[in-house]
C-alpha cells in the first residue's frame, strides 16, 4: 500500500526537491549580487528532475564514495557543481560579477509559485486519498 502512495506523490516529492535547491541557489546569487567576481549560477530544472526521477547520479547528485564497510551509501544533493551550471550574463560588469539582480528576483519568484504549485498538488492528492479511505 504504502509503495502505491510514494508512487503517487513521488513525482511531486522529486520536483520540490529540485525547486528547494534552484531556490538555495537563487538565493545564494541574489545575496552575491555586489561579490566581485561572484559568477551567477542556476539549475537546468528540467535535467536535474529527469535525474533525480531516474536516480541518476549524475543529473540529481553526487554519489558518495564508500571507502569502510561500515559507510552507508548515500547520495548528495547538488554538492560541488552536479547540476549547477553557470548563467550568461546579460551585461558585464567591471567588477567581474554577471548576477543580474532583476533576472534572479524574477526567477526566485518564479520558482517560489512553482514550489507552491507542487505543494499544493500533494495536498490535493493526499485530499483526494484520504476522501477515498474516509468513504
Amino acid at each position: 500500500m504504502s509503495n502505491g502512495v510514494d508512487q503517487l506523490l513521488s513525482f511531486h516529492q522529486q520536483a520540490l526537491r529540485v525547486r528547494d535547491q534552484r531556490q538555495q541557489v537563487l538565493a545564494s546569487n541574489i545575496a552575491n549580487a555586489d561579490t566581485p567576481n561572484y559568477k551567477a549560477r542556476d539549475l537546468d530544472f528540467k535535467a536535474a528532475l529527469q535525474g533525480a526521477l531516474s536516480g541518476s547520479p549524475a543529473a540529481g547528485g553526487v554519489t558518495l564514495a564508500t571507502t569502510s564497510p561500515g559507510h552507508l551509501a548515500g547520495k548528495a544533493g547538488l554538492s560541488g557543481n552536479g547540476g549547477l551550471l553557470y548563467r550568461t550574463p546579460a551585461q558585464g560588469s567591471v567588477d567581474g560579477n554577471t548576477v543580474d539582480i532583476d533576472a534572479e528576483r524574477a526567477a526566485f519568484a518564479e520558482n517560489a509559485v512553482q514550489y507552491e504549485f507542487n505543494l499544493t498538488r500533494i495536498t490535493s492528492q493526499i485530499k483526494s486519498m484520504l476522501t477515498s479511505i474516509q468513504g
